[in-house]
């Protein structure tokens, strides 16, 4: 379960990752933001294409090798986790409505920290 888990997780990060790579602007889009100047295009490559992938990559090495596992289990519950729970506390602070972009990537960022979790709580 945990290796079949990991290696899902390391193809969405791994595939949204390098589509952010490809196109900076892509989650700009996607979220309803302006990309003003160079800062944002290296902000947004770095951070959505850089650091996804890289965390998806992590995923995919621990999924075959089960001494990495719980290490990237943890990488999840902690950085999804707070992805999610940072998502959901500036949600809350919009007077505006939230759009599917929103709600997906919450309910998948809470999907993925969740059985992150209980996969992590059954190896200790």
């Amino acid at each position: 379960m945990t290796r079949s888990f990991l290696i899902f997780v390391s193809l969405v990060f791994i595939g949204y990752g390098l589509a952010c790579i490809v196109d900076p602007a892509l989650p700009a889009r996607l979220a309803g933001l302006d990309m003003l100047n160079g800062d944002a295009y290296a902000e947004m490559s770095a951070m959505y294409g850089g650091l996804q992938t890289g965390v998806g990559v992590f995923c995919l090495l621990a999924a075959f090798r089960p001494t990495l596992q719980s290490s990237a289990l943890l990488l999840l519950v902690l950085s999804i986790g707070l992805l999610a729970a940072s998502r959901a506390l500036g949600a809350l602070r919009s007077d505006e409505l939230l759009t599917t972009y929103t709600w997906g990537a919450l309910a998948f960022e809470t999907l993925v920290t969740a059985t992150a979790a209980a996969l992590l709580s059954r190896k200790a």
